[in-house]
């Protein structure tokens, strides 16, 4: 019997056994790659992949093969991440903004009975006026206050020598700065904190526009009669500030929140007097 069986022709079998052993190495080889692509595994993706699907990512999970990097791939990184804070990119929709709608928002800030500055600009707030408008008038008391020290002086006694105070940049520089964007600041973290809906780049804007009317007063403080000077200084701190408190509670309406719309009048009438007692004494 074991003869009859040996005898038995084989040729037509060969290669049988090698297909069997490739498919098997095939079937061995998409089941390897299928758990590369299987979403649920637990891999690290490398380089990050920000914006979610992409060309050149392997699966829902899998790694993401490594391409040279275009101009188009920079200009379409998200900001919505950590990363977004400190990409110049980021900000550059805060400054898309023609001259035309400048204007219109300085004219409306100089309107403190309006208080609808936040409807016009809702659409889009911009940081243009907060940076320009503070550097202005940063510049305009430091060398209008230094002037208007001169001419004080010179009317009391035109024989008094007199020197530019360089002191007073600095000051005007901490001051504007530091009341423009910590006062919105604080604004927005209470307001978050009370439940009420905030926005920082719109607290900012208004504020910042707010400013306005004391580039024009400041001039007019060069008048070498204090009493006049006074008078000027409240009325321009009574109307920045009414342009504050009325735009703010237009925007906070609903909420019984009178303390904060009571303190912003207040915080914009102290910063009246603060430029009036430090750079035109």
């Amino acid at each position: 019997m074991e003869e009859s069986y040996t005898g038995l022709p084989t040729s037509h079998l060969l290669g049988s056994v090698p297909a069997v052993v490739a498919e098997e190495n095939n079937a061995t080889r998409h089941e390897g790659m299928n758990v590369n692509v299987v979403p649920d595994a637990n891999m690290e993706i490398f380089p990050p992949n920000n914006g979610g699907g992409g060309g050149g990512r392997l699966g829902g999970g899998g790694y993401q093969t490594l391409e040279s990097p275009t101009p188009d791939t920079f200009e379409q990184q998200p900001t919505n991440n950590w990363r977004g804070f400190f990409s110049v990119s980021s900000y550059t929709q805060y400054f898309n903004i023609d001259t035309d709608v400048v204007v219109t928002r300085l004219l409306s800030s100089l309107n403190p009975v309006g208080g609808d500055f936040f409807s016009k600009i809702d659409a889009n707030p911009d940081l243009y006026g907060l940076i320009w408008i503070s550097t202005t008038l940063v510049f305009v008391l430091a060398s209008l206050g230094n002037l208007a020290t001169y001419l004080m002086r010179k009317h009391a006694d035109s024989s008094t020598a007199w020197s530019f105070d360089v002191s007073y940049v600095n000051m005007a520089a901490c001051s504007i700065y530091g009341y423009a964007i910590v006062v919105p600041l604080a604004y927005y973290f209470f307001l978050q904190y009370m439940g009420s809906n905030a926005s920082l780049i719109r607290f900012w804007c208004m504020w910042g526009y707010s400013l306005t009317i004391f580039i024009i007063s400041s001039f007019l403080l060069m008048i070498p009669f204090e009493f006049l000077r006074w008078t000027i200084i409240i009325a321009t701190g009574a109307s920045s500030a009414t342009f504050v408190a009325l735009n703010l509670r237009s925007y906070i309406e609903g909420n019984d929140l009178s303390v904060a719309i009571v303190a912003a009048f207040l915080l914009q009438i102290a910063l009246a007097v603060f430029i009036k007692v430090w750079f035109f004494v």
